[in-house]
């Protein structure tokens, strides 16, 4: 297992992305899965305060760098046996977030690239997607957060895990998002 993050490459850069994915199969010895978890421009924004920055983060993480990685790996993910990516998402990219325009914006891109990628990348690679819900929050908004949800509680890093863990052995499983929010997109339809 190798983890990357912003000290290991650039990914809004094709280049840096295609160095990170061959240091890794290197190191590795080939690869079996690419987890695309990267993400930037996840701060509260008016419409009007959104910059061309803020907009280039948000994209250049999630969309270009997703795309890039999973280019560079499609090779050795063909030669695998279980060849799969995983985009990691954001309940953002099926809500209108009106204070993270870019963020949701980017995520739903991101989205629309994973069905892409599996149709492309079909049938030798699969393409999904785990959506987390409230997983990380700020201190002191636990209980606000957790009451969000129909679980009553905020996930944690196990509960994406766990869902990533079970893609890897869901091998009819493609161009598909599991939500892993606690019932959160569904909660505020409550009766």
């Amino acid at each position: 297992m190798l983890a990357a993050g912003r000290r290991d490459g650039d990914l809004t850069s094709a280049a840096a992305s295609r160095a990170l994915v061959d240091r890794a199969a290197r190191e590795l010895g080939g690869l079996d899965l690419v987890v695309n978890a990267a993400a930037d421009g996840f701060w509260p924004r008016d419409l009007e305060d959104v910059s061309e920055e803020d907009w280039d983060a948000a994209f250049g993480a999630a969309a270009k760098g997703s795309f890039f990685v999973t280019q560079a790996a499609a090779g050795h993910l063909r030669r695998s046996e279980l060849g799969l990516v995983v985009m990691i998402e954001d309940v953002a990219s099926y809500q209108p977030w009106a204070a993270f325009p870019a963020h949701c914006a980017a995520k739903a891109a991101q989205a629309m690239l994973t069905r892409v990628l599996a149709k492309a990348l079909a049938p030798d690679v699969r393409v999904c997607v785990v959506a987390p819900g409230t997983v990380a929050t700020e201190p002191g908004g636990e209980e606000r957060r957790a009451a969000e949800t129909l679980l009553g509680r905020i996930g944690s890093v196990e509960d994406v895990a766990d869902a990533v863990l079970y893609l890897v052995g869901a091998r009819f499983v493609t161009g598909s998002t599991i939500v892993v929010d606690g019932g959160r997109m569904i909660a505020s339809h409550r009766r």
